[in-house]
């Protein structure tokens, strides 16, 4: 009973993972058929320290791209009802459903504290992966390049997203503090990167996750880093303790085995 009743529940899974996937990838495409604005002009009211340049973003294509992977990869019969498949479950499912909403959302009504709740559950489930990853006591090399590597990839960068969206968040409501504002910037940055080194460890060395975090420091520091000091510092203080980290919790062998084959 239990497999034949496990068996219409992967298939519907399954299929919700790759509608949900595609639904994410097309939702910035709403403004075309003059439903809302593009988030980077919802977002240009609402920009802070902690924005990363316009060029960062481009990351969303690889990623994208990764889920794409990860859902043609647990739509097909032999990996479907893999243990790694199965134990994600609906999680990768309600995170890009997650991200198409957030997208949708901010087009239609910027960047407002619902975006916020939208992207935290987005954060929360893929956190919830990378949680199943660690319990897993070994990867394919399948389940490295389809599972691990782009899903580790878009927690990093929805880490670093969500922190940007809250600041932006609270510009958009209008709760700001000019005078102190990039000392407090500075100061999210460090606690963001402190954040990323502990969920490192926590993954045992996960290489994937703090790559996009990296990503976004480096996109900081090139446009508030260039014309403030405070920012310029918390971004690299930030991006070596993360880097140092890395290199600590990767100097296994068996670890880097794990991960990276």
């Amino acid at each position: 009973m239990t497999q034949t009743a496990s068996a219409p529940n992967s298939h519907v899974r399954a299929i919700a993972a790759v509608v949900f996937t595609l639904a994410q990838i097309l939702a910035p495409l709403l403004p075309s058929i003059g439903i809302g604005n593009p988030v980077g002009e919802q977002s240009a009211d609402t920009q802070t320290l902690i924005t990363p340049a316009g060029w960062a973003f481009a990351i969303w294509g690889p990623l994208y791209f990764g889920t794409l992977v990860y859902a043609v990869y647990q739509l097909l019969p032999s990996y479907r009802d893999s243990e790694l498949v199965r134990r994600i479950g609906w999680h990768f499912a309600f995170a890009v459903l997650g991200n198409a909403l957030w997208v949708t959302y901010t087009q239609l009504w910027s960047l407002g504290f619902p975006s916020v709740l939208i992207i935290v559950f987005t954060l929360v489930n893929l956190l919830a992966i990378l949680r199943i990853f660690v319990a897993t006591p070994a990867f394919s090399l399948a389940e490295r390049l389809a599972v691990v590597l782009p899903l580790s990839a878009l927690a990093g960068w929805l880490t670093a997203a969500t922190i940007v969206n809250i600041a932006a968040a609270l510009n958009f409501h209008g709760i700001v503090l000019p005078a102190s504002a990039p000392l407090i910037s500075a100061a999210i940055l460090i606690v963001g990167g402190v954040i990323v080194a502990a969920a490192l460890v926590g993954t045992c060395g996960n290489p994937w996750y703090p790559l996009p975090f990296l990503w976004a420091l480096f996109a900081i520091h090139e446009k508030a880093g260039r014309t403030d000091p405070d920012i310029a510092t918390a971004t690299i203080v930030a991006g070596l303790l993360v880097i140092a980290t890395l290199s600590v919790t990767l100097a296994s062998a068996e670890r880097r085995k794990r991960y990276l084959g």
